[in-house]
């Protein structure tokens, strides 16, 4: 799907070389800093202008000056190489700031209701991630199954449900390591029920699994032959487990690079995907980036699904230089937290209108709530396990809270069965907010 970039020689003389190198880069200043601020290839450098230059020249240029900065990392036989400039330490820099202060933490999201606006970010995590893949549903049916507890209809539906446990899953264990025991828990909760029982939990048995273009059917990938997929996946577990200070590699890089090797190896039958992307949030998360489980990295990843491919392809044509991947990751996690900044914004106005139902005697930020959206939407109705899930509290707590809402004649209470209820906006709602 891309093509080719012209052989480079790298056996000349790096250093008769550089003093050309450095003689070209300053007189092509303004171009080849947007090169290597946008980390580009060669299908974007052929067509740049340069100042007595070639497009091919320039190209060779670019890759002697990433050669020289390059470091590499390996897995088992794989080796990748990567190319931290001082465009992406900029970038990474800003998130290390954002992502990981605690002071920063209390202050983003002092005025929400943390737990509230957490479980929505799962179930967009979930929902998108998902929907990258394939599935197809909306958001709304989407939230409405994970905060109501319905069983799935189809296999999109599933698939959204085994992400949202999955991620639970990691959040509940983000501080241990990884093993190959809990790679098979993971890829058993992204794929359950959505899989033949033979392919859930286990590694490929065979080499019959290929990236494919679905417009074109090119084969844009082959991964490796199953015979190494044991090995590579036990160096794997190595490399997320361990960090060592003479060999130190960023998180957020080293996160990007375990995303880009699931996605590489493929070691699955199906399910390569949402497990590279629950893999990078449980890295991120296990080295201190608590933000990371606020954000919906998916989303962004949808929105921007042909760049997302093509980090991949370039990094596999490009000889393995998996900064174009990095490159694109680190931009996902930016926009994906001045969307949070833009959200918490928006979020702190609408708080500021629930004044009004939390000055009601005896009604607590929860029941405040429920009675905005109540009041926004009359076709809105709630049920106990939609609160429980929504606010992450105990059934009881729940109950307690929408019985009361019952009493006060805020709600009615519509029985669905001897056991299951619905609450819809009661007959006196306005004349008693009134």
């Amino acid at each position: 799907m891309i093509e080719k970039a012209p052989k480079y020689e790298s056996d000349r003389d790096v250093i008769l070389r550089t003093g050309f190198l450095n003689m070209v880069k300053h007189m092509n200043k303004d171009v080849f800093n947007k090169i290597e601020r946008d980390y580009l290839y060669w299908d974007k450098i052929k067509h740049l202008k340069y100042t007595n230059l070639t497009s091919e020249e320039a190209w060779e240029v670019t890759k002697l000056s990433r050669q020289v900065n390059s470091r590499s990392a390996s897995i088992k036989s794989t080796w990748l190489n990567y190319n931290i400039n001082s465009h992406l330490s900029q970038k990474i820099h800003y998130l290390d700031t954002n992502f990981g202060a605690g002071l920063q933490k209390e202050k983003l999201l002092s005025d929400l209701d943390k737990q509230s606006y957490l479980n929505n970010a799962l179930m967009e995590e979930s929902i998108f991630s998902s929907m990258i893949e394939g599935a197809t549903t909306t958001r709304v049916k989407a939230k409405d199954m994970l905060r109501k507890s319905k069983k799935p209809k189809n296999k999109s539906e599933q698939m959204i449900l085994n992400n949202y446990k999955t991620i639970q899953y990691i959040s509940e264990h983000q501080d241990n390591d990884i093993s190959i025991d809990k790679l098979y828990e993971i890829h058993r909760l992204v794929t359950e029920n959505t899989l033949d029982d033979d392919n859930v939990g286990v590694f490929r048995n065979n080499n019959e699994v290929h990236v494919i273009n679905e417009l074109t059917g090119e084969i844009v990938h082959t991964p490796p032959n199953y015979e190494e997929i044991n090995d590579l996946m036990v160096s794997f577990c190595e490399f997320f487990n361990n960090n060592p200070k003479e060999d130190f590699i960023h998180p957020i890089v080293k996160g990007s690079i375990l995303h880009f090797l699931i996605g590489y190896i493929h070691p699955f039958v199906d399910g390569n995907g949402r497990t590279a992307r629950a893999i990078f949030y449980w890295y991120l998360l296990k080295n201190g980036y608590w933000l990371t489980e606020y954000l919906s990295i998916s989303r962004i990843i949808m929105k921007t699904k042909v760049q997302y491919e093509k980090a991949y392809i370039y990094s596999e044509i490009d000889d393995m230089d998996i900064t174009y991947f990095i490159h694109y990751q680190v931009k996902v996690l930016m926009r994906a937290f001045e969307e949070l900044k833009t959200y918490v914004a928006k979020k702190k106005k609408a708080e500021t209108n629930l004044s009004k139902y939390l000055k009601l005697q005896g009604i607590n930020e929860r029941q405040a709530i429920i009675l905005q959206k109540i009041e926004e939407d009359n076709n809105r109705f709630f049920t106990v396990k939609e609160i429980e899930n929504t606010f992450g509290i105990t059934n009881q707590t729940a109950r307690i809270d929408i019985e009361e809402l019952v009493e006060k004649k805020f709600l009615k209470k519509v029985a669905i069965n001897k056991k299951t209820f619905n609450y819809w906006k009661g007959d006196k709602f306005d004349e008693i907010l009134k």
